[in-house]
């Protein structure tokens, strides 16, 4: 999937309509799992740096420490419940997918 599909569009698009002040730290792994059933994980950083960017990260991140920080998020699978939670929220604004692919 490249990153002009309009499923990665979408889902940028559908996280900031969830998350309008930014996702909580406790809500960005189950975040996470969501995103990598549905997108590659060159698409997924990119999406963290959209993220980074659109609420005004002061330090410039790079690609390697979005990486990073999804590799030490995703070591820990989030609870069925946390995944609920966060698709529950992109639901109400259109996520398409049901958490319960896990």
């Amino acid at each position: 999937m490249s990153e002009g599909t309009p499923l990665f569009e979408s889902a940028i698009n559908w996280i900031r309509k969830g998350y309008p002040e930014g996702v909580p730290p406790t809500e960005f792994p189950p975040l996470l799992a969501l995103l990598t059933r549905v997108l590659d994980e060159r698409e997924v950083t990119t999406v963290a740096l959209n993220l980074a960017r659109d609420h005004g990260v002061r330090q410039p991140v790079t690609d390697d420490q979005i990486r990073e920080a999804i590799a030490k998020v995703t070591q820990e699978s989030p609870t069925p419940d946390e995944i609920n939670q966060v698709a529950g929220r992109l639901a109400a604004v259109g996520w398409p997918l049901a958490a319960s692919n896990a």
